[in-house]
Parts: structure tokens; sequence; C-alpha cells
């Protein structure tokens, strides 16, 4: 199964703050059958102890390891804002949620994080046109 569809990419997400923007995550991957609504409050008590901002206007959000119970299935959502979002001083204008079955998100983690190291590819991501074209520029995490 991919980890990456189009229905789990958005360029209108509706979030204005980190917690508004984690909870979309979640609920884009609770949609997508991959997680239970109780994982949503996993990614929060993660974000509590350690930041999952990344640079490069990246946010990964993720659940703690004691949310394994709520992952159904790995997956990623992916939210493309056009006015950053403040994710602790730092703006950020993609939030990635991560569901990763059996320790699947450490392998999903390095392929989003290569793309992101490489600001052309972030431009490339600002400007995608629409979910369709960012998913052909994230498309390896499939593989």
């Amino acid at each position: 199964m991919a980890v990456l569809t189009l229905e789990q990419i958005t360029t209108t997400p509706k979030a204005s703050t980190k917690d508004e923007a984690i909870q979309e995550a979640a609920d884009m991957l609770v949609a997508a059958g991959a997680v239970t609504p109780e994982y949503a409050d996993a990614m929060r008590e993660r974000e509590q102890s350690v930041s999952t901002y990344m640079g490069n206007l990246l946010a990964i959000p993720h659940g703690t390891n004691e949310s394994k119970d709520s992952i159904l299935d790995s997956a990623l959502s992916v939210a493309r804002y056009e006015t950053p979002i403040d994710w602790d001083g730092n703006p950020v204008k993609f939030v990635i949620g991560i569901a990763g079955k059996d320790g699947g998100h450490l392998e999903i983690l390095s392929k989003i994080a290569i793309v992101f190291a490489d600001e052309d590819e972030v431009a490339k991501l600002e400007q995608a046109a629409d979910p369709a074209a960012i998913l052909e520029l994230l498309g390896d995490v499939n593989e």
C-alpha cells in the first residue's frame, strides 16, 4: 500500500496555529485509515517533549513510542500552507504527519529529509500547482 496518496495531500489547509495543524495532520491520517483518533494526542505529547520542526519550512508531527497501538498502517499526510505557521518561533509551510507501523517511519522520515535538505526541491514544492504535483515530487516515499 502507498504511504502517500493524492487524498492525503492538501494545498488548502484550514489551520493557522501549530496545534490546529497537528490536528489537521492527524485527521488526514485517520481519514486514510492509518491511525485511530487518539493518535492526535500522541502527536501533541511528542511535540511537548521535542519539537518536530526540521528546518527548511518543514515540521513532521508524529506520535510517541507509546502510541504504537493507535497506528493501524504506515501513512503520511501533507499540508502546504500559504501563510507560514509559527512552530515554536520557526516558520513552517509544510506539515507532514507521519504514522509508521512496526518502525516503518524511520525509512519514511529519511526519504522526506533528503527532499527537504535540498532547497531547490523545497522551492519546487512551494511552487507546485496542486496536490498531484506535490505527490510527484514526494513520490519516492512510496518506493
